[in-house]
């Protein structure tokens, strides 16, 4: 077993015009997990999660969420470390589950991100209004692509320098603002001391009941999304068996401490029964609110030019991921086949192309019909990323399983994830709750909310129709435990 996935790593890592370039290193991994979820979520759907739930339901939620990514992360670390390449998710749901699996799961992440790009560009052309309001929408939209675009084009440690600087400023700004929280809350800066008085007014700490908490469950899950980015950097990355455990194991207790200390900072000081936590105006974000109290001149400027950074990391991450995918899918012979080549630099340019031109269109949706077309894509987009996070528990789940049967030793695992079965079946029990609980609103009550169904549950069928048309068509079937294929290229 151990020797299989020697070969595995030395053919992948090869300088052949048809590998990826291994150019990414232990601080960009670190930072690409780190920063891939500290972005939109926290600086300003954070604000809404405490007015909806209370500060109490807040942090329920998003430790409950917290708990199922760390699972899911070292499910995923334990694969990329043994088996470290670009189409990742794909290449484990093809070679452990079933080959449909993973054709719809490799579509599933692409379009996921591919989308995700129109929504970034959608948000940098409303921070930018911020400042301009009387600027025309189509230049920063148009800007921010070309920055995009030309980060992915110029390298992968372009993509990783770039990311790595991004994230950085998200991580101080977090820091930053726990640290003057803290100090507002004994009193210390931003006048008297607020202590637990916020927790206990109104219905505090818990507001609103079940279905508050569980509406605030689904929009943290949205906020992690982009934690398995990981997965995907692992096959450019320098010694994967190495770098992707220290990463997994510095990454995932920093993002919860961050998103806790953070909402517990914001639910300490600014009342739940605030309206101006449920605004999405930059000018009010929690943070920025925050900042103001304790007495910082310009907090909105400042908060607005960080946000546009978490923005273009986003997309930048999504331009990279959903490239990646693409590159793999046609090497696999799941997408045509010019979208499987490199250029001498190591770069897939034509999947970057395609994907930059889908996220473009996509965007350009936003400006039709008022919108409608762009929100069932953004809709159907959301949806894919809890798929792929219920494809990732149920992969690592017959991964362990397999090398076992198969003979292999735990102890030569280069990364070994913790509390396996427990860990992937309870990632696996909460991503399918919380995909089917999407719009649990819309069934209660006397009559079903059809359009808010389908707008909320879109990506589901676009999912199992794409996965049952290609296993009715090449008649494929579970693969069994003792065929799934643990380090042969």
């Amino acid at each position: 077993m151990k020797k299989e996935c020697t070969t595995l790593t030395s053919t992948t890592a090869s300088t052949d015009s048809t590998q990826l370039k291994r150019s990414l290193k232990a601080r960009h991994l670190t930072m690409i997990s780190l920063g891939g979820s500290i972005g939109t979520g926290i600086f300003l759907a954070s604000g809404g999660a405490i007015a909806t739930a209370g500060p109490g339901g807040a942090l329920l939620a998003y430790a409950a969420i917290g708990i199922m990514v760390y699972f899911l992360m070292t499910s995923l670390a334990e694969m990329a470390a043994y088996m470290p390449v670009a189409g990742s998710f794909k290449v484990y749901a093809t070679k452990f589950v079933d080959p449909a699996f993973g054709f719809a799961i490799g579509w599933n992440y692409w379009y996921n991100w591919a989308i995700t790009i129109a929504a970034e560009l959608a948000a940098v052309v409303l921070i930018m209004k911020f400042w301009f309001p009387d600027s025309p929408s189509f230049i920063w939209s148009g800007i921010a692509l070309v920055i995009m675009f030309g980060l992915n084009y110029l390298s992968v440690r372009g993509f990783g320098e770039a990311e790595y600087w991004f994230s950085l400023i998200k991580v101080v700004t977090v820091i930053i603002f726990i640290i003057t929280g803290t100090l507002m809350i004994f009193g210390i800066m931003g006048g008297e001391a607020i202590g637990f008085s916020n927790f206990t007014i109104g219905d505090a700490p818990f507001n609103g009941g079940f279905f508050a908490i569980l509406g605030v469950f689904m929009a943290a899950g949205f906020s992690f999304q982009g934690t398995e980015l990981l997965g995907v950097a692992a096959g450019e990355s320098e010694n994967p068996e190495k770098t992707i455990p220290k990463a997994i194991n510095s990454v995932f207790w920093r993002i919860l401490l961050f998103y806790i200390l953070a909402i517990f900072v914001i639910g300490m000081i600014l009342p739940y029964t605030d309206e101006r936590l449920l605004s999405s105006d930059i000018s009010v974000s929690p943070f920025t609110l925050v900042f103001e109290r304790a007495g910082f001149a310009f907090a909105a400027s400042v908060m607005n030019a960080i946000i546009l950074t978490a923005v273009l990391s986003a997309g930048n991450s999504g331009m990279y991921a959903a490239t990646r995918m693409l590159w793999d899918l046609a090497r696999d012979g799941k997408a045509p086949k010019f979208l499987g080549k490199l250029d001498r630099r190591g770069v897939p340019v034509n999947a970057l192309l395609v994907t930059t031109l889908v996220g473009s269109l996509a965007f350009l949706t936003t400006f039709f019909g008022d919108g409608v077309v762009y929100i069932w894509l953004l809709n159907a987009s959301g949806m894919a990323g809890f798929v792929t996070w219920l494809g990732i528990a149920i992969s690592h789940y017959r991964f362990r399983r397999a090398y076992v049967v198969q003979g292999g030793d735990l102890n030569a695992l280069p990364y070994r994830a913790k509390w396996f079965p427990i860990g992937p079946l309870l990632a696996l029990i909460l991503c399918t709750f919380i995909i089917l609980g999407q719009n649990i609103p819309a069934f209660i009550g006397g009559t079903i909310d059809w359009n808010g169904v389908f707008v909320s549950y879109i990506g589901l069928p676009l999912f199992l129709i794409v996965w049952l048309v290609y296993k009715i068509k090449y008649k494929t079937k579970l693969i069994p435990l003792e065929e799934c294929d643990l380090g042969k290229e």
